[in-house]
């Protein structure tokens, strides 16, 4: 009989600290909403061009700056993709837009689609 008393306050104890995260998460989606994509469209990304030694390539940083859903503390992840630049017009430091494509080499699966801002040279 005692035991199930403190299940019971266990419980209701549960109950309403949940309750309180779930407030103090607020609304799912209250931060910058994804890209509306129909199913089967390419992917776009924008990013820096961090080098272009190779003919016809670009390696391109992207940043991505997220809240960590725990700590709540600005993440700033990196990742860096190679990019098919058929006419050498991107220089490094240009923020460039990068379109999904066909496998085009052994470690380039992304085209250039247009230059955004050209760096300083």
């Amino acid at each position: 009989m005692e035991r199930a008393v403190e299940r019971r306050a266990s419980k209701e104890r549960r109950r309403r600290y949940r309750a309180t995260r779930r407030s103090k998460r607020g609304e799912p989606g209250s931060g910058t909403p994804a890209a509306p994509r129909e199913p089967g469209a390419k992917k776009v990304r924008q990013g820096t061009v961090v080098s272009a030694d190779g003919d016809k390539t670009i390696t391109v940083e992207i940043a991505v700056v997220r809240r960590h859903p725990t700590y709540e503390k600005v993440v700033r992840r990196t990742s860096k993709l190679h990019a098919h630049d058929d006419a050498n017009q991107a220089q490094q430091g240009d923020v460039v837009r990068v379109v999904e494509s066909r496998p085009l080499s052994r470690t380039k699966r992304w085209r250039l689609l247009e230059v955004l801002e050209r760096a300083p040279r």
